[in-house]
């Protein structure tokens, strides 16, 4: 689930390390299903230990921490993947491990229930070409509405389904992208290339202002309790959802009508008819 404002909630809450040395790695012994760590643990150790941190930075839904040896360590959190400093709500699901010193924090932990996350150290080659732009398109916190446009402009697809498409545009996943569109008016079956620019500008808007408001409330915690700051505290956002898993509830918007939930490339789409009506009617004269 962790999604752009997720993350970056992580790598805000890891800030405290820029600047400390790693003097160790371990990859904990773990019962359930092991996460993908490489190289493997060994190597990981050599090229890793005694290396400082000297950038802390987000790649689309990635923590990526910078090493003076031009290595990065990558934390990919997918489904439920948790990046923390204290705290993790198992242990048994606790998958690795990075101590440090001198800095205010003494670890870096990635926790993964499900066990789908995982965790790379990778040379400035092996980057570029698993996360560079040939991978991943542009953040969607740093591109403008002309940019956004170019990149949807021409195709088929659903506007909702488009924009999960990390290539074009990384770091919005199924929640944020139904909140986005409801912000601006869009219904989720638009197809990109019948959109006018007017249309594109509302989305761009819009992407700028969810994605920041939920950032300041420190990502959704959904239901299943799953998602956590770099403390260990649930984030904030989920009580100021518009449609996300509101379906059968009245729009806090219109307040006319309730929130459908459709089914789009196998994943959940929540949008409201009045606020986000499919064709708009012609303005009498």
């Amino acid at each position: 689930m962790p999604e752009l404002p997720e993350v970056e909630t992580m790598r805000r809450g890891i800030l405290p390390a820029l600047g400390s040395r790693i003097v160790d790695i371990q990859k904990p012994r773990c019962r359930v299903k092991p996460i993908e760590v490489t190289p493997p643990p060994a190597e990981f150790r050599r090229r890793a230990k005694g290396q400082s941190i000297c950038a802390i930075q987000r790649v689309g839904k990635r923590v990526v921490l910078r090493l003076d040896s031009d290595d990065t360590i990558v934390f990919e959190p997918r489904m439920t993947g948790l990046v923390l400093v204290a705290d993790p709500p198992t242990l048994a699901h606790l998958r690795f491990r990075l101590d440090l010193e001198g800095g205010p924090i003494s670890q870096i932990l990635f926790w993964d229930r499900r066990g789908l996350g995982n965790v790379r150290l990778l040379s400035p080659r092996q980057f570029d070409q698993q996360l560079g732009p040939d991978k991943l398109g542009p953040d969607p916190l740093e591109i403008d509405a002309d940019e956004l446009r170019d990149r949807f402009k021409t195709s088929r697809r659903e506007v909702k389904t488009a924009l999960l498409d990390q290539r074009a545009i990384a770091g919005i996943g199924n929640l944020y992208a139904s909140e986005i569109l409801h912000r601006a008016g869009i219904h989720p079956q638009k197809h990109c290339n019948r959109l006018n620019v007017e249309a594109w500008n509302r989305i761009h808007a819009a992407t700028l202002e969810v994605l920041n408001e939920a950032i300041r409330y420190e990502g959704s915690t959904l239901s299943d309790g799953t998602y956590r700051n770099a403390q260990n505290d649930p984030g904030g956002y989920q009580h100021h959802h518009r449609v996300y898993a509101r379906a059968g509830q009245l729009c806090s918007t219109c307040h006319d009508q309730t929130i459908v939930r459709i089914v789009q490339s196998q994943r959940s789409t929540f949008y409201c008819p009045a606020c986000q009506p499919k064709r708009r009617r012609a303005r009498l004269t």
